[in-house]
């Protein structure tokens, strides 16, 4: 189920602009507009979950993961590292309230983040 006022909603179904990377039938993966890292791309799942608290789709929350990784191994950062980041709710930083994870690499990242 879309939320038809969630941008994430809108480019996973095809309304709105965004440079995608990959897409399946259950997730879409585009390159974030704002990158903090050479690489930043989102990964959203197609139906519209708030946050990671939000879903018990065991499947579908593996599914996103293992996407994550796979675009980072992809993009050639499988041996020097990357971070998959989930924020969840407003004081963690999350901007957009649908499900996301952020798969950043190509710089050091420092520890602790934020």
């Amino acid at each position: 189920m879309a939320d038809p006022s969630c941008i994430f909603c809108k480019i996973a179904a095809g309304e709105m602009k965004a440079e995608v990377v990959y897409e399946d039938d259950r997730v879409v993966a585009f390159r974030d507009i704002a990158p903090k890292a050479p690489l930043h791309v989102l990964v959203v799942p197609r139906e519209h979950i708030e946050t990671i608290g939000h879903t018990q789709d065991e499947s579908l929350a593996g599914h996103v993961v293992i996407t994550a990784a796979s675009i980072a191994k992809r993009e050639g950062y499988g041996d020097s590292g990357f971070r998959l980041v989930a924020n969840s709710g407003r004081d963690a930083g999350m901007g957009v309230a649908h499900l996301h994870f952020h798969v950043l690499a190509g710089r050091a990242l420092s520890w602790p983040p934020g």
